[in-house]
């Protein structure tokens, strides 16, 4: 159901560009107006060497853990290359739903997925995720990802392998695009669904010099981007579940009413 609850409000997506069409669209839909301000690019690493090299032993591990939709859509392509029918004796678990749902796209059922909160420490408490004393697990990942979820299972005696398959740039350079269109009354959120894009963010706009962003509103989809380092002050909703169409009910629910 669409309506007009977001009339006259500008909202800022800080997704990939590629990954921005459909909030765009249900912020449309509702009335808004979507401004696309990418702070995280993603793009392919530039030497596959070590990673083709891993993937060509996929059949040696236990578990295989996709932590995001990137991985699945920058590493998949090449796994089935080496394996079209992916082993039979390997589990494969995801990040979250969306992670999970790209995963489908190419044919893959029988998930390991939290079913709150979607992050390491979510994933980790599923009773899928214990006793794994020498099981081999490979992690698929961009270059220079959290270090967290490797620990915890490597103290639970796993034998954990990386295969980075992208990297994360932030193409955002004019520290002042954001703060006219504040000035402007053109800005009133900013949508931000990692916590990589916040730190982007707050690199790019340090609170010290930048007061005015707690004058906005910030939308987060997960209560880690929230609690990290930095955010103190700033004026931040976290949805009640992943994907757009809760964005958009937390967007209507906190900012509609303005």
């Amino acid at each position: 159901m669409t309506d007009n609850s977001l009339k006259g409000l500008h909202i800022a997506i800080t997704r990939p560009r590629d990954q921005s069409d459909n909030l765009a669209r249900l912020i449309e839909l509702h009335g808004g107006t979507p401004i696309v301000f990418p702070l995280i690019e993603v793009v392919p690493i530039d030497d596959y060497t070590q990673f083709d090299h891993t993937i060509q032993n996929l059949d040696d591990y236990n578990l295989a853990i996709f932590i995001s939709t990137n991985a699945v859509q920058y590493a998949m392509p090449r796994i089935l290359n080496y394996f079209p029918v992916l082993p039979k004796s390997m589990n494969l678990a995801a990040i979250g739903p969306m992670t999970a749902n790209k995963l489908n796209e190419f044919g893959i059922q029988n998930i390991i997925v939290p079913t709150m909160r979607f992050d390491s420490e979510s994933l980790l408490a599923l009773p899928e995720m214990q006793n794994l004393t020498n099981k081999r697990i490979i992690i698929v990942r961009g270059l220079g990802g959290r270090e967290l979820l490797a620990n915890r299972l490597e103290e639970q005696g796993a034998i954990v392998d990386f295969a980075e398959c992208y990297k994360r740039i932030n193409p955002q350079k004019d520290k002042d695009t954001l703060f006219v269109m504040w000035q402007n009354k053109k800005l009133d959120a900013l949508v931000v669904t990692s916590s990589e894009a916040m730190r982007n963010l707050l690199d790019l706009l340090p609170l010290k010099s930048n007061a005015w962003l707690k004058e906005i509103i910030l939308f987060v989809n997960n209560a880690r981007i929230a609690e990290q380092p930095g955010v103190s002050g700033l004026n931040i909703f976290v949805a009640g579940a992943p994907g757009d169409e809760s964005m958009v009910e937390c967007l209507n629910k906190n900012l509609g009413a303005r």
